[in-house]
């Protein structure tokens, strides 16, 4: 009984499907395991069709001890689902396999955590007493947006794109329909339900984290603290990122390359793990940073969401590799971002504004030049260029693309030019900022101080419980 009273807290964490999802949430119980010295337990729902990858693979095998993982079997679906109900039908469906984790260690567990797409495990946490949280990967501005969009559906009848004024929220930039999140744009989709009814949930949560810190969004977090009685607490907790720390990353080529060239003179191009061009964009793209004269390290994925393994450069202009072998290297699908980042020639940062990108950019004082998507990436390209001043946004042209000599100036215009300094600058003080909060005393310390202690108190009484059930069965 003494082992077991003197056993830390233990958490229960459970990213939706895909490294995307998992990524943020190891980081998250990483966090727990180094600050708090807390137990984690990863339950990570598969589907029959879905094998691990490589890189999650690796990073779940790279884990410290104190976090476990479990495959849960796996969710059979019917054919022909949207991504989205892929990612809801597989959590959903996984449920019983998650009971059965949770009741096998319910003794122990003190809150379980998931993500945007797991609102279906609120229900279960109150069904087992456990507190329940989310774990918000996005910007406080976009988790307060999507407190406002029930009422959004309820009350604007056309598509959003065709509202005439934009959405004001407090503290935040306005907000035009036409940079709504991804699922947003097709009201009659099977996506845009299963979004909006995950949303709808949120306010059933025992609190909410969010990766990202009060100095960044001051007006969103103040408008998500403000008390409702339908909104549970929210926590800005981060930057929390990955620490790029693994010694096989040193092995790359791209890494001695940027040791060769001079500082901040390299632009990092990368569209993500999914992130993929149409053939016109990505020949624009190349022809740009071509056109531009800049040093570049370009991470190349296929057109179209194609990818070749024997010839991953066969998208690019004739010649293209010759022509740009003594400033630009390109490497194929993957390059170690941490490292990139970190790198003292790395100057400027071409992204899609995932979220993790963007706080990993941030750290590292990376100005950006924003260019997104799909899923809730137009809001946050719209909070770093209009909101923050961080970032250099190119102009698309009327076919929908952004064309080459566009490309070049805003490239030219950020490793280079006066309004690149300026964002530059901007960029190097969040820097500081983002690193005061998750400093010995800083905002997100304390505020996922205050939660640790919560889950302290919940094990003492879990431990107080079982020990007055023995007395009596004594």
């Amino acid at each position: 009984m003494e082992q077991h009273q003197h056993q830390p807290p233990h958490i229960a964490i459970v990213p939706s499907l895909g490294v995307g999802h998992v990524i943020p949430l190891v980081e998250f119980a990483k966090l727990l395991v180094s600050r708090f010295h807390f137990t984690v337990s990863l339950l990570l729902p598969t589907t029959a069709n879905d094998e691990p990858t490589q890189a999650q693979l690796s990073l779940l095998h790279s884990l410290p001890n104190p976090i476990s993982y479990t495959f849960l079997p796996p969710a059979h679906l019917p054919h022909g689902l949207g991504l989205a109900s892929i990612i809801s039908l597989t959590m959903s469906r996984s449920i019983p396999f998650i009971r059965a984790q949770l009741t096998r260690q319910k003794s122990r567990v003190v809150a379980l955590v998931t993500d945007l797409f797991g609102t279906d495990l609120f229900d279960l946490g109150k069904e087992l007493g456990i507190p329940t949280y989310l774990y918000y990967t996005s910007t406080a501005m976009c988790l307060l947006f999507a407190f406002h969009f029930p009422r959004l559906d309820e009350t604007v009848s056309c598509d959003f794109q065709d509202m005439p004024d934009p959405v004001r929220l407090p503290g935040c930039v306005p907000i035009h329909g036409k940079d709504f999140f991804e699922s947003a744009h097709n009201r009659q989709s099977e996506g845009y339900s299963m979004v909006l009814q995950h949303i709808k949930k949120y306010g059933l949560a025992d609190g909410i984290f969010v990766n990202t810190f009060f100095d960044l969004e001051p007006g969103a977090i103040r408008g998500l603290q403000t008390e409702d009685p339908n909104r549970p607490p929210v926590y800005p907790v981060g930057p929390i990122i990955r620490s790029g720390l693994d010694p096989d990353d040193d092995n790359y080529e791209c890494l001695r390359w940027l040791d060769r060239q001079p500082t901040a003179s390299v632009l990092f191009v990368s569209f993500g793990s999914r992130g993929s061009l149409s053939n016109e964009q990505f020949h624009e793209l190349a022809m740009g940073l071509e056109r531009s004269g800049q040093r570049f390290l370009w991470v190349v994925r296929g057109t179209n969401g194609t990818h070749d393994e024997e010839d991953p450069f066969k998208f690019l202009p004739y010649g293209y590799l010759d022509r740009n072998k003594e400033r630009g290297l390109l490497v194929p699908s993957w390059a170690p971002q941490i490292k990139v980042l970190s790198h003292g020639s790395t100057g400027g940062f071409l992204t899609h504004c995932g979220w993790n990108s963007i706080l990993e950019s941030m750290v590292h004082g990376v100005p950006v030049i924003a260019w997104p998507l799909g899923a809730e990436q137009k809001m946050n390209a719209l909070m770093l260029d209009e909101g923050l001043k961080v970032a250099l946004r190119p102009k698309v042209g009327e076919g929908g693309l952004v064309e080459a000599d566009e490309i070049a100036k805003v490239v030219n215009d950020l490793m280079e030019g006066e309004e690149g300094k300026n964002v530059g600058r901007q960029m190097k003080e969040l820097c500081k900022l983002a690193k005061k909060a998750i400093s010995e005393d800083g905002d997100s310390t304390m505020l996922l101080q205050e939660v640790a202690l919560k889950f302290e108190l919940k094990k003492n009484k879990i431990h107080g419980e079982s020990k007055h059930i023995q007395s009596v069965n004594q």
